[in-house]
């Protein structure tokens, strides 16, 4: 819980610009394979989340999630993909038009919201 807190607060009340280098790396360095294990570990801690967000109720977005998610993985040296996107323009409704999620190997482990997506930001751990 306290690092989705943590999350949320960086989220809502410090510029994208001054801490996204914290994220990982670009999105043009080589990706890291994750294993079985890994993935599943990944997998756990996100539902981990998902239940301290229900617990705390409010609402709570995908990118305080998504970060605190790579918060977890970064300290267990799990590989993941950040990716933030926006809808393309003619799909746009004013709601859910921007989204984050969490890639570990080639499974999305938190952030599964489907149509397309245009991504605009990418940082790899």
């Amino acid at each position: 819980m306290a690092e989705l807190l943590r999350a949320r607060r960086l989220v809502l009340r410090i510029p994208f610009g001054t801490w996204r280098d914290r994220l990982g790396l670009s999105a043009n360095a080589p990706a890291r394979d994750a294993t079985d294990p890994q993935v599943a570990a990944a997998w756990a801690l996100a539902r981990h989340i998902d239940r301290a967000a229900w617990r705390m109720g409010g609402e709570w977005l995908c990118l305080p999630r998504a970060v605190a998610l790579i918060a977890m993985l970064r300290r267990r040296e799990i590989p993941y993909a950040l990716h933030i996107a926006a809808r393309p323009e003619t799909q746009r409704t004013g709601t859910d038009d921007l989204h984050a999620w969490v890639d570990v190997g080639p499974v999305r482990v938190i952030g599964d919201l489907p149509g397309e997506w245009a991504v605009i930001f990418r940082a790899q751990g």
